[in-house]
């Protein structure tokens, strides 16, 4: 496997494995989200980003947020912040790396129309960090 440096690592903001899909799960009837709840809900967070930042020139989503908005609009209660501290000192991650765990974690909350990253938000967008940077890393 290539591997990739750390500071291009950084600037990607979804690290995540795909592993296999088992055949029980390919034939399984179970349904899954269907893509009309969320093409409606990336709609509803995509209106909500509209929203909040229609008084800031240039930008119309979370991913347009410099470090001064990410302050402004991904503020973290106690819990939240004591779980990325600890995903940043556990992974070694970087400044670049917190800010886009931030913007991630803020759309995540957008995207169940929370109001407030709470540390669920934060835990997700922590694990779409998390692949052994090892593997990565050269």
């Amino acid at each position: 496997m290539a591997k990739i440096s750390g500071p291009l690592l950084d600037r990607i903001d979804l690290h995540i494995e795909t592993p296999a899909v088992k055949y029980k799960e390919l034939v399984s009837k179970d349904a899954g989200e269907h893509s009309e709840g969320i093409r409606n809900r990336v709609m509803c967070a995509r209106e909500i980003q509209m929203n909040r930042f229609t008084k800031r020139k240039g930008m119309y989503s979370n991913a347009d947020m410099q470090s001064k908005d990410i302050q402004s609009f991904c503020k973290l209660d106690a819990a939240g912040e004591e779980l990325l501290k600890m995903a940043i000192n556990k992974l070694g991650l970087s400044a670049r790396a917190y800010d886009r765990i931030l913007k991630v974690a803020r759309t995540i909350a957008d995207l169940g129309n929370s109001p407030e990253i709470r540390p669920e938000h934060i835990s997700e967008a922590i694990q779409y960090r998390s692949l052994d940077r090892n593997l990565w890393q050269s």
